[in-house]
């Protein structure tokens, strides 16, 4: 089948890869920051930076005898376009802390958590394009009412690449982020939009995981294209019976199901992703975060420092337990209260049993969402670890015994770029009749390390259960419905 390329824009760089269409093999790659002003991560960005570090990154002929390409690009991203396809500010991208408070205002004028997490299956936070729709309707009136068509990145890309085309596209992964499509009901909630941005406006049509948004002029084929999360599970090979357990400052864990989650407690998000099943996600506040605080607060300079200490523990910590919630907690739902140290005797008293705790809290505080897509009858037999901390021998000395099944911890690769190179090379066989259109060729997986629970299973769900019995003593009742 020749060679298909993978485009990956997150918030802060391109990357793309180009792949054997046949193995997945990575041939080539490139790479190239966008060319964004000032310090730290902006929440304003010209889209046409993307464009650029596109352009430099695709440099040097590397995508010379590529067939087709797949694009990735960083969620939540917000592109408003005029009635003459310019865009009418630059796209809202990340967190977008401005949205706060028009978070709070979307979620009462639906009529609480629960009605939205019924009508799109997931409740309005910062960072969802519907809740920066309100924002840009109540900070910057003049330009919502100018807003005529609604994009996301990657759908703005993928139109871009295509010449700019009547026709706009994005695909069930990328929509079933926005707040106004439902991945449940696989349909658009226009009257969210309205509610939104006070007017209804154009969306793009939502394409299946094989289907291609087009062909350029030259003849290269263009596919679906998708969010990071979906690119990465799709890059990863994740399936039936998988989860992934994300470790940044905040923590996520999705899994791979047949069918729409509708969650009334609204913790979780029920996504699509790029092959025609779902990625319902429960997030947590405090991950990584957790383990910062208590290295600055032990003086030890590093998380590597702090994996070492802790390993000078043994499993349990000694009685110490440590719950988490140190910027509060999303799950279970508890935003206003602060973390908790239990257990201290004299003999706990010591930094190496603190910091095999905040390990341990970390890991069971993520366990405890792996938990609540369980009690919802995902099932769960394997476990991938993504994120630098997922490499410390602290993390994998627990993480299989506390979360109870085999977890492995892919080789660092830039597994959303393969995922979206991958989604090409399957809209490339169907154009050409070589592959099936409800499943994606089989690449070769990802390089890991395997982790197994063993012997060390008993130890680790005694450990859980001497966690789970201080929450419920300090937070009685936190995870009912």
């Amino acid at each position: 089948m020749g060679i298909v390329a993978g485009l990956d824009s997150s918030p802060d760089f391109t990357r793309i890869v180009v792949c054997d269409s046949e193995t997945g093999a990575v041939l080539r790659q490139g790479y190239a920051p966008h060319p964004v002003e000032g310090d730290g991560r902006p929440s304003d960005v010209d889209p046409q930076a993307w464009l650029l570090s596109l352009g430099e990154a695709a440099g040097g002929g590397l995508l010379e005898g590529v067939q087709a390409i797949g694009v990735s690009s960083q969620q939540n991203a917000l592109v408003p376009l005029d009635s003459q396809g310019a865009t009418v500010r630059p796209a809202l991208v990340g967190g977008d802390k401005r949205a706060q408070v028009a978070a709070a205002d979307l979620i009462d004028a639906l009529g609480g958590r629960q009605a939205w997490a019924e009508a799109v299956g997931c409740v309005p936070q910062a960072a969802r394009p519907v809740t920066k729709l309100r924002w840009l309707a109540k900070a910057e009136p003049d330009n919502a009412r100018r807003a005529s068509v609604l994009l996301q990145a990657h759908d703005w890309l993928v139109w871009q690449l295509l010449g700019r085309p009547v026709r706009r596209t994005t695909d069930r992964g990328g929509a079933s982020g926005t707040g106004y499509w439902s991945a449940a009901t696989g349909a658009y909630r226009p009257d969210l939009v309205e509610l939104a941005l006070g007017h209804q406006a154009g969306l793009p049509e939502v394409l299946g995981p094989s289907e291609a948004a087009g062909t350029t002029p030259e003849g290269l084929l263009i596919s679906a294209g998708t969010g990071e999360t979906m690119a990465a599970a799709l890059g990863l090979g994740i399936g039936l019976g998988d989860a992934v357990v994300s470790l940044g400052a905040s923590g996520s864990v999705m899994a791979v199901h047949p069918e729409a989650l509708v969650d009334s407690t609204g913790m979780i998000t029920s996504l699509a992703d790029a092959t025609g099943m779902h990625l319902p996600v429960v997030t947590t506040l405090n991950a990584v975060r957790t383990l910062r605080g208590t290295a600055e607060l032990l003086g030890v300079p590093d998380l590597e420092g702090l994996s070492d200490l802790a390993m000078k523990s043994t499993p349990g910590s000694h009685g110490l337990v440590l719950l988490p919630y140190l910027e509060g907690e999303r799950t279970p739902n508890l935003p206003h209260t602060a973390g908790t140290l239990a257990g201290l005797r004299r003999e706990s008293m010591k930094p190496e049993h603190l910091a095999r705790a905040a390990f341990e809290g970390m890991l069971c505080g993520l366990a405890d969402a792996l938990d609540v897509l369980r009690g919802r009858g995902v099932e769960v037999r394997r476990i991938f670890l993504l994120g630098a901390a997922a490499e410390l021998s602290a993390v994998q000395a627990a993480a299989p015994a506390l979360f109870g099944v085999q977890v492995v911890v892919p080789q660092p690769a830039d597994y959303a770029a393969i995922g979206a190179a991958r989604q090409a090379a399957w809209s490339l066989g169907v154009s050409q009749g070589t592959q099936d259109p409800r499943t994606p060729p089989v690449w070769q997986g990802a390089v890991a390390q395997v982790l197994e629970p063993g012997d060390e299973l008993a130890v680790g769900q005694a450990v859980r259960q001497q966690y789970v019995s201080v929450r419920e003593q300090t937070h009685p009742g936190a995870f009912r419905a």
